[in-house]
C-alpha cells in the first residue's frame, strides 16, 4: 500500500522489540507469569533479519494459499540459516534463538508485537490521512484480539491510545 511514511525494517524491528519488551513485562508484573523482558527484546531485534536476504514480502501475498505460506516459510529457515552460517561457529548456538524469533512464549509475544507494531503503523496511516490503511487496521486488530493473549489487551487498551494523538495532546 501507499505509504505516508517509509518505514525500514531496522525501525520497525525496534518498535517491535519495545513493544515485546513491554509485552513481557505486562505478562510478569501484571499478570504475574513467568517472562524475560530481556529475551523477548532481543528475538524482536531479529526476528526480520532473514529479510536481509529474502527482502519483505507483502501480507496479503506472503499469506494468500497454504503453499505460499510453506514456501516462503522454507526461504526464510533457509535464509536464517545462512545467516547463522555467517557467524564463527562460537557465535551460533546463542544467535540461533534470536535470530528464529525466540522460542516458545517468548516466540508468541514477538508475534503479538509483531502485529502490534503493523496495526501501530496502520493507525498512524489513518492519522495522516491515508485511507488505504483502514481495511487493514481492522483485520490486524482482529488478529491480535484472536491470539487470546491479555498482555495484548492489556498493552492496546492501556498504550495504544496514545499513539492517536498528536505531542501536544499527550498528557505529562
Amino acid at each position: 500500500m501507499r505509504n505516508s511514511s517509509r518505514e525500514n525494517v531496522q525501525e520497525h524491528s525496534h518498535m517491535v522489540a519495545v513493544i515485546a519488551h513491554a509485552l513481557a513485562i505486562i505478562r510478569r508484573d501484571v499478570y504475574g507469569v513467568d517472562s524475560d523482558p530481556g529475551a523477548a527484546a532481543a528475538a524482536a531485534l531479529f526476528h526480520d533479519a532473514a529479510e536481509i536476504f529474502t527482502g519483505d514480502m507483502p501480507t496479503p501475498v506472503k499469506y494468500h494459499s497454504e503453499e505460499i505460506i510453506a514456501a516462503y516459510g522454507e526461504i526464510e529457515r533457509r535464509s536464517r540459516r545462512r545467516l547463522l552460517d555467517a557467524l564463527p561457529e562460537a557465535l551460533r548456538e546463542p544467535y540461533a534463538t534470536v535470530i528464529s524469533g525466540g522460542d516458545g512464549d517468548t516466540a508468541r509475544l514477538v508475534k503479538a508485537a509483531d502485529k502490534i507494531a503493523a496495526y501501530i503503523k496502520c493507525v498512524e496511516e489513518l492519522k495522516t490521512g491515508n485511507g488505504e490503511f483502514g481495511k487493514a487496521a481492522s483485520q490486524t486488530l482482529e488478529k491480535i484480539s484472536a491470539l487470546n493473549m491479555p498482555e495484548a489487551a492489556y498493552f492496546i487498551e492501556n498504550f495504544l491510545p496514545a499513539f492517536s494523538l498528536t505531542l501536544d495532546e499527550l498528557e505529562p
